[in-house]
């Protein structure tokens, strides 16, 4: 968190002073014109009912409502927050108000501002008491980290937890403080990881796995919730991207078909079958003419001359 400082507060201020006294100024002429027959000491019960209405239970009911931030605040980029980071409630905008009445009406603001030139963090009194802290929503672009990934042996292993019970709301504050965690205090950053770890494990009904440790947790399962969103944008789960095998079978039937087709120009150069090989052929070796057989003798037909 960025902590505003004192001349960015004071011009929200001085907005936010100037859009309730325009109100007070005009409820009060109409409830002038509406009492004129009342007597003095009714008009100024209401005169004391309109001031504290007007410029103090407005700007309560403002922040309260708004989580912290009035028309001044939104003007500036500014909000107020609970000191852990949290959005306040109406007891942190009831104590700010109570004690802004002091400070910055009845002093004119000169309480505010030396308190908050004293202060670490530019808080007033009111900020004091109340527990809370005004900071900058506006970063510089530049400023802003991307999120980091989680490790590899991470990678898929959160792809069964239901993630439709986890608010939008906490996936805004995981990722604000993954992109942030490295500007953080260490100390501060590990309690938050462990806090943020807490919450997201009791939405999705499973704890977090023993030996993970909470900001890698939180990257990994941020990291599968936009793999799920971009199979959804996509429409199909492994024709996204993913690193699924079996999403480019193309590949894999086409890879072969060298290796088939390489023998066939090799066939004309192997030689062609002998009659040796073929015991058929040898059937037809008689029909050859025979050789003649030498002076004097017979030929060897395997049946005895008749006498």
């Amino acid at each position: 968190m960025r902590p505003a400082r004192l001349p960015s507060r004071a011009l929200a201020v001085l907005l936010d002073l100037a859009v309730a006294m325009t109100a007070y100024v005009v409820v009060s002429i109409g409830l002038l014109a509406a009492t004129a027959s009342l007597d003095e000491a009714a008009q100024i019960a209401l005169s004391i009912a309109t001031f504290l209405l007007v410029l103090v239970g407005g700007p309560i009911a403002v922040e309260t409502l708004s989580h912290g931030r009035s028309l001044g605040k939104l003007a500036c980029g500014l909000r107020v927050v609970r000191d852990d980071g949290g959005p306040i409630r109406f007891r942190h905008a009831l104590v700010r108000g109570a004690i802004g009445v002091v400070e910055i009406l009845m002093t004119f603001g000169v309480v505010a501002c030396i308190a908050s030139l004293v202060s670490g963090r530019g808080r007033r009194l009111g900020d004091v008491f109340a527990g809370t802290l005004v900071v900058r929503e506006r970063v510089p672009a530049g400023q802003a980290s991307f999120v980091p990934p989680p490790p590899p042996w991470l990678a898929g292993r959160f792809s069964a937890l239901d993630l439709s019970a986890v608010p939008d709301g906490l996936w805004l504050a995981i990722r604000q403080y993954l992109t942030r965690m490295r500007q953080l205090d260490p100390q501060v950053g590990s309690g938050m990881a462990e806090r943020l770890a807490v919450d997201l494990s009791a939405r999705t009904g499973a704890p977090v796995p023993p030996g993970v440790p909470p900001a890698m947790y939180l990257a990994a399962v941020l990291q599968e919730r936009q793999v799920r969103e971009a199979r959804r944008a996509f429409g199909n789960g492994t024709a996204a991207g993913g690193p699924d095998a079996q999403a480019f079978p193309t590949p894999q039937v086409s890879a072969p078909t060298p290796q088939l087709s390489a023998p066939a120009p090799q066939a004309p150069a192997y030689p062609a079958p002998s009659a040796s090989a073929f015991p058929a052929p040898q059937a037809s070796a008689p029909s050859a003419p025979r050789p003649e057989p030498a002076h004097g003798e017979r030929p060897a037909t395997g049946f005895v001359p008749p006498a």
